[in-house]
């Protein structure tokens, strides 16, 4: 499989996995109405909705800012996406596909809703970490493919590669 056609794969499937737990989450279940839900000492299930980029920063309570950052999450999907295209490593693919994916991901809950759906609650004790859904995690992943294949050489092709 080409680089590319991973990434392309990873991308669809993180959209899908994305919307498909959102969706079932919010319109098939009543996670709102009896939040939160452990699932285990360590994980939540509950809503937040987060108006602003990674980690909740740079909340956005107007239409402008909503707007914006759907067109940047659109704009980089599409940059990763022709980088994607150009990938040399399979790894290289699968984490701009991840990155993509989960950006379209919540951008399309930016556009539908105002703000994106996250449900994922990990914490220990008196530790809490964010709260995040399928997006993000594909979205980390994908930044940890990014800097893996930055350390990695890549192979250089010989004449009989091409």
């Amino acid at each position: 499989m080409t680089p590319f056609r991973l990434g392309f794969a990873a991308l669809l499937a993180t959209l899908l996995l994305d919307q498909a737990s959102k969706l079932g989450l919010y319109f098939g279940t009543d996670l709102v109405l009896t939040q939160p839900w452990r699932l285990a000492p360590f994980m939540d299930l509950l809503v937040v909705w987060n108006r602003g980029v990674s980690y909740g920063m740079f909340q956005q309570e107007g239409n402008l800012g909503r707007w914006v950052l759907v067109a940047v999450s659109c704009l980089a999907a599409i940059a990763l996406t022709i980088w994607m295209r150009r990938a040399e490593t399979r790894l290289l693919g699968l984490a701009l596909g991840l990155v993509a994916g989960g950006a379209i991901g919540n951008a399309i809950d930016r556009a539908a809703y105002g703000a994106v759906f996250d449900f994922v609650h990990l914490h220990w004790g008196t530790w809490s970490w964010y709260v995040f859904n399928v997006a993000d995690a594909a979205i980390v992943a994908g930044v940890v493919g990014l800097i893996l294949d930055s350390l990695w050489p890549t192979p250089k092709s010989t004449s009989s590669d091409l």
